[in-house]
């Protein structure tokens, strides 16, 4: 008698037992880093190619806000603005002034500009795109780099990216999601402005990698005892069920395995202070990641954590008139230090 099984793909495509990280680029993204050979370049060549990208770069510069050809539109509340790129550089202590200390996360925005803006329709065709809207009206996407690095380190394919913006080639490329309104031109640069204290804000990054570990660190298990006749059985998961109903492995059993490493997004976070001159942001609370990691910042998606008054739309731009912008811009609860703490 044959017996026709029936394998519910998209039910088992949701498991845990799918691989949920990668440690290599998807197949669709461009071939970034250069692969090096044996052969060694004399120094002649070596400084003639110095020469030439110096000549092909030196007259490239971001342009400013006043020489950009942005449609001035209106910010209504259903406005998703771009994001920026930035670098976790740790954990810094601050205090109210009340006297409560909180615990703040340093991120540098690096120098992030606008790559090219890829709109709806066409987006809407793209393998992400198409996952993504494939039930609901399709929105731009704005592609974002961040840290500038030398031509030679990346591929010519790679490079080509950036040749219609004219900026050196971007160690990191982003893409967010926009709404028409708020897309930008290419070559626009992105600060630490884009963001106004007291605002809430999203930051996507990767968990720390603590590698293969066990059921004790990784589920948090108690573990066997420590004497008493216990023999190997220390820190072990200990029976995982027997084989007369369960009889296999269920998906989802807290084993043994790879812990961290995850894409992760923390909502919410507090804008307590922004630092205009080094473009640094001051979160309320801790990021995924290590010190030193990257990561993404755009405006929250919480509904009760929304702007309630228009924001720097589409994005900040220094004054016109040349005036500097303030330096250091702190909370209105943040006690600042080195400012008079009793007033007569």
């Amino acid at each position: 008698m044959y017996v026709q099984l029936f394998f519910n793909h998209e039910q088992i495509r949701t498991m845990s037992r799918v691989k949920r990280r990668t440690t290599h680029p998807p197949y669709w993204h461009v071939l970034k880093n250069v692969q090096r050979g044996d052969e060694k370049i004399s120094s002649d060549n070596l400084r003639f190619v110095r020469e030439v990208i110096q000549d092909k770069y030196k007259n490239k510069s971001p342009i400013k806000g006043s020489d950009l050809d942005i449609e001035k539109t209106e910010w209504d509340p259903k406005t998703k603005r771009s994001g920026v790129i930035a670098r976790n550089i740790g954990v810094q202590h601050m205090w109210e002034k009340d006297g409560k200390k909180v615990i703040c996360t340093v991120l540098h925005v690096l120098d992030n500009h606008v790559i090219r803006y890829v709109p709806p329709e066409e987006y809407a065709k793209s393998i992400i795109g198409a996952k993504v809207f494939r039930n609901r009206k399709p929105l731009g996407c704005l592609v974002v780099g961040a840290e500038a690095a030398n031509p030679d380190r990346f591929t010519k394919q790679y490079c080509s990216l950036f040749n219609e913006v004219g900026l050196l080639p971007k160690k990191r490329l982003a893409r967010f999601i926009v709404t028409p309104n708020a897309a930008l031109p290419p070559c626009t640069p992105l600060t630490a402005g884009h963001f106004v204290i007291g605002q809430a804000v999203d930051v996507y990054g990767k968990t720390i990698d603590y590698g293969f570990q066990g059921v004790v660190k990784r589920w948090g298990f108690k573990g066997g005892p420590a004497s008493h006749g216990a023999t190997k059985f220390h820190r072990r998961g200990g029976t995982i069920g027997t084989g007369r109903d369960k009889a296999r492995v269920w998906p989802g059993q807290k084993m043994p395995g790879h812990m961290g490493s995850e894409k992760r997004f923390c909502r919410g976070l507090k804008i307590v202070r922004i630092n205009m001159k080094y473009n640094v942001i001051y979160v309320k609370g801790t990021v995924p990641g290590p010190t030193n990691s990257i990561v993404q910042i755009f405006d929250t998606l919480l509904p009760r954590r929304k702007f309630t008054e228009a924001p720097p739309h589409p994005t900040y731009f220094p004054p016109e008139d040349g005036t500097l912008p303030q330096e250091d811009i702190w909370d209105s609860n943040l006690h600042v230090f080195g400012s008079p703490s009793i007033s007569v």
